[in-house]
């Protein structure tokens, strides 16, 4: 079982048999949830020998609650990666121990899949922009605010500016002012990606390939020709793989 603990939401993944099988989204706001969903999860490994709960999480406060959670359905004890599970590929920015381990394993999941350099674009509650070399090193990125963010700042730092529900915009002119937020919003995150990417490209001397992932990557980067994939399940096998890493690392 893979447990991704982020800011708003905990992914909950079962891999049988080195398979994505199984996965369920719970609001962090709705702990009476947690445990139902864990339970309902592992059911799904009937059948299989049980090894692990393997978790990542960018939400610490969050943490023993979430470890009680899961001893109570399926008492077991989570592996975190980054302390109990080492990270699967080298960090090279200025400290390592702050930056996101989602960041970090998602660019994990991408370079295990594309063998070179590669950028991976989080749209979540903030939206990541993070590069690795053609080694697989993590070079780091870029942090800016998710959609629902900009869309609710636009609303509530404004006398007047209306808090809209995002729908990919049309044409080529915002003609209300619900309109020219959607195409402000829409095209300002797509041409960020779109700056960033070309700058990472500049600096290693190769275009790398771009994958999105997270909750809103759908709407924002669907058919863009710019990017190579949309995978929402990308942090996931990013767990995954560092727990085969790792025991593959220490012979365990």
């Amino acid at each position: 079982m893979a447990l991704n603990i982020g800011n708003q939401r905990m992914g909950i993944a079962i891999f049988a048999g080195g398979e994505l099988c199984h996965t369920a989204r719970v609001p962090l706001g709705e702990p009476e949830l947690w445990q139902p969903k864990i339970t309902e999860a592992w059911a799904v490994l009937e059948g299989h020998t049980p090894t692990a709960v393997v978790g990542a999480c960018v939400n610490p406060p969050l943490k023993g609650a979430i470890e009680a959670a899961v001893e109570a359905a399926v008492d077991r004890r989570i592996a975190w990666v980054g302390s109990d599970i080492d990270l699967p590929i080298h960090v090279a920015t200025e400290n390592p121990r702050q930056t996101g381990i989602d960041r970090v394993l998602n660019i994990a999941a991408a370079y295990d899949q594309m063998e070179h350099a590669c950028v991976v674009v989080d749209a979540g509650t903030a939206i990541t922009v993070d590069c690795c070399n053609d080694k697989g090193d993590f070079l780091g990125g870029a942090i800016a605010p998710g959609l629902a963010m900009m869309l609710d700042a636009l609303h509530e730092k404004t006398a007047q500016l209306p808090r809209v529900e995002f729908a990919k915009p049309q044409g080529a002119f915002g003609a209300s002012t619900p309109a020219a937020i959607l195409h402000g919003v829409y095209h300002g995150i797509r041409g960020m990606v779109k700056e960033l990417v070309e700058n990472y490209a500049t600096e290693l001397g190769v275009w790398p390939e771009i994958i999105a992932t997270g909750g809103d990557a759908e709407k924002l980067f669907a058919g863009w020709e710019l990017v190579h994939a949309v995978a929402p399940d990308l942090t996931f096998f990013g767990i995954a793989n560092a727990y085969t890493e790792h025991h593959i690392k220490h012979g365990t």
